[in-house]
This record gives C-alpha cells, structure tokens and sequence, in this order.
C-alpha cells in the first residue's frame, strides 16, 4: 500500500513538473513569436540604417527591402547583414507585383515607407520618376496592405517632408500649417501626404505621416548639403580640396539629428490613434551657421565677406595643428549652379504636439553636437582615404 501511494505521489509530482515545463516552453515560444515584425523600404538609406538598429534592439523583427543594382549600396546596414532577426528581400518601389508578393510574405505588423527620390534638386532634373517613387510608390505600399488583407493589422508610417511648406504662410510651421509645395519632390510627397490621410478615413487603416524636418548624420548621402560641407571642412583641413562651393548661404533650416528622429518614428505608430506628427527641433540654423561651424571643428575659423553669389568665407585663425591653410585664403565661394528653380528659404518646425502627445524629446542632440559628430567622423574618414591614397600611389596602384 506504501508503494501505491508513493508512485502515486511521484506521478503526480512528475505530472505536475511536466505541466510546467510545457506550459514554460508554452509562454517561451508565445514570446517568440510575439515579436513584431517591421517591413522597411529605404532600408539602405541613412534613416532605414538607424531605424534597424532601434527596432532591433526593441525586439522586433527587421524586414528591409533593396533593389537590385550591379552597384553595392548597402554600406549602412552591411554591419546589420547576417544577424538573425534581419532579413532583406528584393522589390521595388515602382514594381506594384513586387510589393505585394512581399507583403503577403512577410506579413508585417509594421511598416516604415521611407523608400524616395529625395533629393531636391535632383527632382528638377528626374520630376517623372521623382513622382512615380515619391507619390505612386506610397499608393502601391497601400494597395500592398489592403490586396494581402492585412488593412487592420498593419500599421504604415509614411516618411513626409517639411519641403511641403515650401514657399511658406506661416513661421513656424505645425500639422495645420497650409502647404505650398515649391519643387516635384515636394509635390510628389504631398501626393503621398493627401494618400495616406485618404485610406486612414475611407478604409480606417492606421497609417501616419511624420512630417520630418532635416535631420542629418554621418550617415547623410555625400550629395547633400551638409554632408558636403562637413566633407568638405575636413578634406581642406587635410590638404586635399582648395575651396568648398554652395548655393544659398542665407537659406534656414530646422536641422536634427537623424538617429533621434527615428525614435519619433516609432512612437507615432505607438500612438493610441493614428494621426499626423511634425518632427523638427524647433531651432533654426542658416546654411552659413552650418559652415561657419564645421570649419571650426576643422581647425578653421571662418569671416565672411561680401554678398549674394560674391559672398566668400576666409580664413580668419588656424587653431588646428599643422593644418595646410593660411590666413586670408579663400575656402567658401558661392556658385549660382547650385541655385534652385525655386528655392524655400525658411524651414522651422514645431514639434509641441509630439512632445506633448508622444512624449519625444525633440533636442535629444543639439545642433553644436551634430555639426561636431559629422565632422568627427568626417575628420576620420578623411584620414583613412588620404593614407589609403598615399599607400596606392607607392605601389603604382593609381596614378
């Protein structure tokens, strides 16, 4: 009868300790399969790369869609390639099929459109497939949602741009501010804007824009005007460019750090209701702030003289060491290549209802330490070609 009892007691034991087990590996595998997935377009680009990091490290699962190209252009995630929870896949804005396919794949809880021809002058120059991108493409990302079914439980953040204010009525500019769109960039994005609110009240999806002001980084394409700059400054205080040449020296900005802006990002689609969010500091710097103060993290302080496309900035003190530069030379010159058709003057945004609303804080980074990181890093990189290219002309490499 003892021994009854007690193989009793031990099944019941091991019955018991089984349950937990299983119901451990229940709520383990739950968990795992619990994470959120994100689908990214843009996901090369400087926002795409930091919008990874920051939902990889919330847990997520990171889908992020490339184009084929005979040109690898992936040096901003390449470090991202090959961890487990980061997945890229081929399609493309302009292939509705593709999309769609893709989609239904992956199923996404989430989805960050910041896939764009988003250059501004460059839209001058390809307007046609600046629209089709810019404008159509957000259409498709859309129709993507609704085709695989998925309208009420995916969420779309749409990457919008401050340029919709373009020519502007009012300083400084919020979520009700009228729009006046001033290039084909600008227009395509407000096509994508009117979209996106369109299939939030006819179809109740939720899908937001981020009306996003410039943000920058040492991730910022080359192209653009600050990257050039920050390039530009340390590449002189190297001895390997004479001048840096710019457009319109008077032109201000509301600039912010990129990795700060993706924070914004995912807090909107956090939000309880899906709505439309400014993202800007709410300071304002001119183009030559920007250059006066990358030149100083050079080593180069900057005076400027005369005006309009006579305006030039000169060396006023050298403060870093051995730097090949002399007082009195000329290193910022303005060229009237670099004026647009139509040029917006005055960018401010007001980001109180984000703060406000979301919680996010708009100065996480100041402007003085994003011009000083860029710089830092472009000090650096600098460096690396100047030795690299020195190293190859010893071999007989290039010539």
């Amino acid at each position: 009868m003892a021994y009854a009892i007690a193989y009793v007691i031990f099944f019941l034991y091991f019955c018991s300790r089984f349950a937990r087990v299983r119901s451990l590996r229940a709520r383990l595998m739950k968990i795992k399969y619990m994470a959120k997935i994100a689908l990214i377009t843009g996901v090369t680009g400087q926002d795409g790369s930091y919008l990874s990091e920051f939902l990889l490290e919330k847990g997520y699962e990171v889908h992020g869609i490339i184009r084929r190209s005979s040109v690898d252009f992936r040096e901003r995630i390449a470090h991202l390639e090959g961890t487990p929870h980061f997945h890229l896949h081929y399609a493309d804005m302009s292939d509705s099929m593709s999309l769609v396919k893709l989609v239904g794949k992956v199923q996404p809880d989430e989805i960050y459109n910041l896939a764009a021809q988003s250059h501004v002058q460059v839209s001058f120059d390809a307007p046609e497939f600046t629209a089709d991108v810019d404008a159509v493409g957000v259409l498709r990302v859309l129709e993507a949602v609704r085709t695989n079914h998925l309208e009420k439980t995916c969420k779309i953040y749409q990457a919008s741009t401050s340029e919709l204010y373009g020519k502007v009525e009012e300083v400084p500019q919020n979520e009700t501010t009228p729009f006046h769109p001033y290039s084909p960039y600008a227009v395509a994005k407000l096509y994508g804007y009117w979209i996106i609110k369109e299939y939030r009240e006819a179809y109740n999806m939720f899908c937001c824009s981020g009306i996003l002001f410039n943000h920058e980084s040492e991730r910022r394409g080359e192209t653009f005007v600050t990257r050039k700059i920050t390039l530009a400054a340390a590449r002189i205080a190297h001895g390997m460019q004479d001048c840096l040449y710019l457009g319109n020296l008077d032109s201000l900005r509301d600039w912010g750090y990129a990795k700060d802006y993706v924070e914004c990002m995912w807090l909107i689609l956090q939000h309880d209701t899906p709505e439309d969010f400014v993202i800007a500091t709410g300071v304002q710097h001119s183009v030559r702030e920007f250059a006066t103060l990358a030149f100083k993290h050079a080593g180069i302080e900057l005076r400027w003289e005369g005006k309009g496309v006579d305006e030039k900035g000169i060396v006023a003190a050298v403060t870093g060491n051995g730097l090949p530069v002399t007082v009195g030379q000329v290193v910022v010159a303005v060229s009237p290549d670099f004026y647009r058709p139509t040029d917006v003057v005055n960018l401010l945004g007001d980001p109180s209802k984000a703060k406000r609303e979301l919680g996010w804080n708009p100065q996480s980074t100041s402007f003085e330490e994003l011009v000083e990181l860029m710089v830092k890093h472009d000090m650096q990189k600098v460096t690396r070609e100047h030795f690299n290219l020195a190293e190859y002309l010893e071999k007989g490499i290039v010539k």
